[in-house]
C-alpha cells in the first residue's frame, strides 16, 4: 500500500503544480473573452495552435526517452548531459533558421512578422527548459518543479493583466508619461505574446545553472539509442497535436470566412471547460510515467498497473459526472461573456474525450516498457487520421460540434486499439467489468443531466445522480476502502 501512497503523494504535488498554473491560466481565458470579441480570440487561438506543432518538433521525443534511459542506464549523468546538449543545439539551430525565414513563415501563417518573431523565441526558451524540468521529475523533486511551473504562470498572468488592463489606463490618464510612450494602441495580440515571452525567459533563467555547470560530454552511442527510442514519440506528438489542436485550424479554413474566427473563438472558450479533466489527466500522467518505468522490473508490475488504471477510471468517472452536472455554473464563473456560451453543447463530449485520452495513457504503458514506442506513433497517427477525416466531413455541416465529435471518436479509437494490442503483447489483468461499469454509468448519467432539457433546468437530477454514483463506487470498492482506513488507524 505504501507504493500507492507514494504515487498519490507525487501525483498530488504534481497536481498542484498543474492545477494551480492551469487555473491561473484560465483567468487569462476569462480576461481575453471579457476584452475580446469572439473573432479576435479565435485569431489568438489559431496562432497558438500552430505553435503546438513546433513545440513537439523541438522536443522530438527526447523527454520520454530521457525518463526511459535515466531509469535504465547506470551512468545517469551521461543521460542528462547527452539529452541536454542535444536539445540545446537543435534549439539553437531552429532559432537561426526560423529567424532567417520569419518573413516566409509570417506569410505562410497569415500573421504579422513581429508575432512570428515572438513565437520563435518563446518556442526556443520553452524547449531549453524541457530537460531541466524532466530532471526534476526523474530525481523526484516535485516541490521545486511545482514552484517553477507556478512562477511561470504567475509572471505570465501578471504581465497580461498589466499590458491589457493597467497599461492602457495609465497611458490614457497621462498622454505625456513614460507609460504612454511604451503603450501601443490596438496591440492586444502582441501583448499576449510579449507576456508569454518574458515568462518563458524568466523560467529559463532559473534553469541557467543547469547549463552553466553542465559538463558538455556528449555520448553519441547513447544519443543514437535515445533517438531510436524517441523518434516515434515525435510522430505520436505531432499526431496528438492534430487530435488536440488542429480542429481549431480546420474550423478557420473550412467555415465561411465571415464566421470562421468567431466560431473558433466560441468553440475554444467552451473547450476550456474540459479543464478539470485535463488537469486530472495531466497531473496523473506527470506522476505515473516515472512510476511506470521505475516499477517495470517488479514481479507484480502488471497487477499494479491494473489497479492503478481502475482507480484512475473511478476518479475520472466521478469528475466527468460532476463537471457536466455543474457545467452551466462553471461557464458563468470561467467564461463570463454570454457571447461565447453558444458552444456549450460541446462540453460533455470534450470532457469525455479527455477522459478517453487519460485511459489511453494508462493502456499505453505496455509498448513503452517493451521499447516498442513506434506502436504509440502508429496508434496516434490512426487517431489523427480519424480526426482529420471526421473534421473534413463534419465541420461544413455541424461546425464546431463536428470537431467535438471528431475529437471524441479519435481518442476513443486510440483507447480501444491500445487495449487490443496491449492484451496481445503485454497482458495486464484489468478489472474490465468494473472499469466498463464505472465508465458506462458515469457517461449515461452525464448525458441525461446535460442533453435532456428537463433535467438540465433543475439540478435535482444531477445532484441525485452524483450521490447514486458515489454510492455505486463505495459499494464496489468497500473492501479496499475499509482496508485502507484500518491501516491508517493502525
Amino acid at each position: 500500500m505504501s507504493l500507492y501512497k507514494n504515487l498519490f503523494k507525487q501525483t498530488f504535488i504534481y497536481g498542484i503544480a498543474t492545477v494551480l498554473p492551469r487555473m491561473l491560466s484560465f483567468l487569462l481565458v476569462r480576461l481575453y473573452t471579457d476584452l475580446m470579441p469572439r473573432s479576435e480570440y479565435g485569431e489568438v487561438t489559431v496562432v497558438l495552435s500552430w505553435m503546438v506543432f513546433f513545440n513537439v518538433i523541438l522536443s522530438y521525443g527526447m523527454e520520454t526517452a530521457f525518463f526511459r534511459f535515466y531509469n535504465k542506464e547506470e551512468n545517469k549523468k551521461s543521460v542528462i548531459e547527452t539529452t541536454t546538449i542535444s536539445i540545446f543545439w537543435t534549439s539553437i539551430s531552429f532559432l537561426s533558421i526560423a529567424l532567417l525565414f520569419r518573413n516566409t513563415l509570417a506569410n505562410w501563417a497569415g500573421v504579422e512578422i513581429q508575432y512570428v518573431t515572438y513565437a520563435i523565441w518563446i518556442l526556443v526558451f520553452d524547449a531549453l527548459a524541457i530537460i531541466p524540468f524532466s530532471k526534476l521529475r526523474a530525481t523526484q523533486r516535485p516541490m521545486k518543479y511545482a514552484v517553477i511551473k507556478i512562477g511561470n504562470v504567475v509572471v505570465n498572468l501578471g504581465l497580461n493583466i498589466f499590458f491589457l488592463l493597467v497599461l492602457p489606463k495609465l497611458a490614457q490618464s497621462d498622454p505625456e508619461s513614460f507609460w504612454s510612450s511604451i503603450f501601443i494602441y490596438d496591440f492586444q495580440v502582441g501583448y499576449i505574446f510579449v507576456a508569454n515571452l518574458i515568462a518563458s525567459l524568466a523560467t529559463l533563467l532559473v534553469f541557467l545553472p543547469d547549463y552553466i555547470f553542465l559538463k558538455w560530454h556528449f555520448n553519441i552511442s547513447l544519443w543514437k539509442n535515445m533517438m531510436h527510442y524517441g523518434w516515434p514519440i515525435l510522430f505520436a506528438g505531432l499526431a496528438f497535436g492534430i487530435n488536440e489542436h488542429f480542429d481549431k485550424i480546420l474550423l478557420e479554413k473550412l467555415l465561411p470566412q465571415n464566421i470562421a474566427l468567431s466560431e473558433v473563438g466560441a468553440y475554444s472558450a467552451c473547450y476550456k471547460l474540459g479543464l478539470f479533466m485535463v488537469l486530472f489527466r495531466t497531473a496523473y500522467t506527470l506522476g505515473i510515467e516515472p512510476f511506470f518505468f521505475s516499477h517495470a522490473g517488479n514481479e507484480n508490475a502488471p497487477q499494479t498497473y491494473a489497479t492503478v488504471t481502475k482507480y484512475f477510471v473511478i476518479f475520472g468517472s466521478l469528475i466527468l459526472l460532476c463537471v457536466v452536472v455543474f457545467a452551466d455554473v462553471l461557464k458563468v464563473i470561467l467564461i463570463g461573456n454570454p457571447e461565447y456560451w453558444e458552444a456549450m453543447k460541446v462540453v460533455p463530449l470534450i470532457i469525455l474525450a479527455n477522459f478517453f485520452l487519460g485511459i489511453y495513457t494508462n493502456l499505453s504503458v505496455w509498448y513503452k516498457l517493451i521499447d516498442k514506442t513506434q506502436v504509440g506513433a502508429y496508434i496516434s497517427v490512426l487517431g489523427a487520421i480519424v480526426t482529420l477525416a471526421l473534421n473534413f466531413l463534419l465541420i461544413p455541416k455541424f461546425s464546431y460540434m463536428g470537431s467535438a465529435i471528431a475529437t471524441l471518436a479519435a481518442y476513443g479509437s486510440m483507447m480501444a486499439i491500445s487495449y487490443y494490442l496491449g492484451n496481445k503483447h503485454y497482458p495486464i489483468p484489468y478489472d474490465k467489468k468494473r472499469i466498463f461499469g464505472y465508465l458506462g454509468v458515469s457517461t449515461l448519467l452525464s448525458g441525461l443531466s446535460f442533453y435532456v432539457d428537463v433535467f438540465r433546468e433543475s439540478y435535482i437530477f444531477g445532484i441525485v445522480a452524483i450521490l447514486i454514483f458515489t454510492y455505486f463506487i463505495y459499494h464496489n470498492e468497500k473492501e479496499t476502502l475499509l482496508r485502507v482506513m484500518r491501516r491508517k488507524v493502525a
